[in-house]
Formats: structure tokens, sequence, C-alpha cells
């Protein structure tokens, strides 16, 4: 089939995977186009937001919807990295044995990640840089695709561990979720409170997911638009001549190269969702901010005076 041929068949799939979506959850449209547009481009994502939003239904629903393996780990204070990973036992005939963890999945949901300490989190962080795990030093390839959704509650910061900037980095999104309207709620109200039961199919099997996440990666991009790209995470960082004015006041640290590359990567899944055989600027503008919210660091002057993330990226256009 020519690359073309496949982009057209991944229109179709992606409108059948957004319905069988729709079935469960209701509204947070723009949230699902994010979580499914980093799954297509072999990246991860962290989830931002108050409990009760729904976050782990949601990725339950995709994990089905897409026909993969999930597992939920919550994470706690007290959780090891053997926990996540897994541990070498003595069998019956004093041999020692490894038995796997819930990270061998192809989809992770890491509930609370802040609530873990920074050990735990590095272990979670060789798994989604390396598709890889090394426990007593042997090395554990994981299946794939392999896509971690990590949580992060926005308000309760008593007894965090904030994930660092270097952590953060390895999430090609980070995506907020806000309240429902109110016409949302009540249909979601409505949905939840009887004894119907939806049922949501797979459509996709694994490899079918990796021979699109490899036909993403053979979309052409023209110069101008990586050009543009790099610009825009240049203009993030305030000691560079090309830097906004906001930028200069109100930050400390811009973005790094990786965040260019998603930018190119996400923006080529967007064009391919809508039918384009190649991303121009508008598929890049689409999917900047939930790509450089987190990779901008913003000073105290600009906590201060509320200077929002939307507000500094929306200069960098």
């Amino acid at each position: 089939m020519s690359d073309v041929a496949a982009v057209e068949q991944f229109v179709k799939k992606y409108q059948a995977l957004k319905s069988e979506i729709a079935k469960v959850i209701i509204g947070q449209d723009e949230v699902v186009n994010q979580i499914l547009i980093s799954i297509f481009s072999g990246g991860h994502s962290l989830l931002i937001g108050v409990p009760g939003l729904a976050k782990t239904l949601m990725v339950n629903t995709i994990a089905q919807a897409l026909g993969l393996d999930f597992k939920r780990i919550q994470f706690t204070p007290d959780l090891m990295p053997s926990d996540i990973l897994g541990s070498e036992i003595l069998d019956e005939n004093r041999q020692f044995k490894f038995i796997k963890g819930p990270i061998f999945a192809n989809i992770i949901l890491a509930d609370e990640i802040n609530r873990t300490p920074p050990k735990t989190q590095a272990a979670l962080l060789e798994a989604m840089q390396e598709r890889a795990v090394t426990v007593a030093g042997h090395h554990y390839k994981l299946n794939l695709p392999y896509f971690v959704l990590a949580t992060q509650n926005p308000i309760e910061q008593e007894g965090t561990y904030p994930l660092p900037e270097a952590q953060l980095d390895r999430f090609m999104f980070a995506i907020n979720l806000e309240y429902p309207s109110f016409a949302e709620e009540v249909e979601v109200v409505k949905a939840t409170t009887t004894d119907v039961a939806k049922t949501v199919n797979a459509l996709f099997t694994a490899q079918e997911i990796i021979d699109f996440q490899n036909l993403i990666r053979r979309i052409p991009v023209a110069d101008n638009v990586i050009e543009y790209a790099v610009g825009m995470v240049g203009k993030t960082r305030p000691n560079a001549s090309i830097a906004s004015d906001l930028v200069k006041e109100f930050v400390d640290w811009g973005a790094g190269p990786r965040a260019s590359q998603n930018l190119i990567l996400a923006a080529k899944t967007h064009s391919a969702i809508h039918g384009k055989f190649s991303p121009d600027i508008e598929n890049v503008q689409a999917v900047a901010t939930g790509i450089l919210r987190h990779r901008i660091i913003k000073n105290y002057k600009a906590e201060a005076e509320g200077v929002t993330d939307e507000q500094i990226i929306k200069s960098l256009f």
C-alpha cells in the first residue's frame, strides 16, 4: 500500500476510534485528541487535573479501543522501583526467576506520579526513554507500542515530589484537564447512574499501531516548517536574541531541542488525522501549547503578575 493510501486509511480508522471512545467519554475532545496524537507520534503524556475528571476511565477506554494491554500503577510515597519494574525470586529449583512488574504493558497509567520519591520516578524514566528496563544487571525489552500516561493533581502539593525538569521533558504533551461544561456534566450523570454498561470494541492491533507510527515518521516536512518550529522553540529561551519581550521578562528557562523534535512529530500526526500529506505552520501551532507548556519555566514575576503559560506561548506565534 502506498503512503498516500495509508494516510487515507489512517484518517478513517482515527475517526472510528474517536467514535468508539466517545461511547464512554463525554466531551474532553481536545484532551482525547492530544493523547491519541501522542500515541501515534510515539510519545508520552502528562495529564494535569483535579481528582474526579475521569482520567483513569479515559486512559482505560483508549487502551481498550486501541486493543492494547493496560496497567494502572498508583504512585505512593512508599512505592519502590521493584514494585513497578518487577523483581527476581528464588524458585523451587533454587534458580533465580524474574517476576515482571506492572510496567510490562503497552499502556501504563502512572497515577499521581508526583506522590512517589525520585528513586521510583527515575525507574519509570528509563522505561519511558529506552523502552527497556534493567533489573539485577539484566536488560528486559518492553512490548511495543509503549506509552506512559502520568497524572498529576495540581492542588495538593504537601507531601509530593515535583517532577524534575529533565523528567518533565520526557513527556511529549502536558495536557490540562478542565471541568466539564454544564451540559456535558448532565450527560455524564445520566450515562453513569444507570445499569447500562457500554462496551468498547478494539479497533487496532499492536502491529497496526506500530505501522501507523512508522507511517507518521515517513511523512515529509518542508524546510520552512522545520525552521518555524525550531525558531518557535528558540524564542522560549530568555537569553536568545530572538526571544520575545514576554519571554525575556517572565521566563527563567526555555525549552530544549527535544521540544523542536516533538513539535514536528506531533505536527505530522496532526496533519495526518486531518487527511493532509505534509504538515504546515498551522499544524505546528495547533500542537504547540501542549508541547511547550511544561518546558517553559516561569520566574517569580510571572507568578506574581498572573502571566499564564498560554499567554507566553501565544506570543511566540
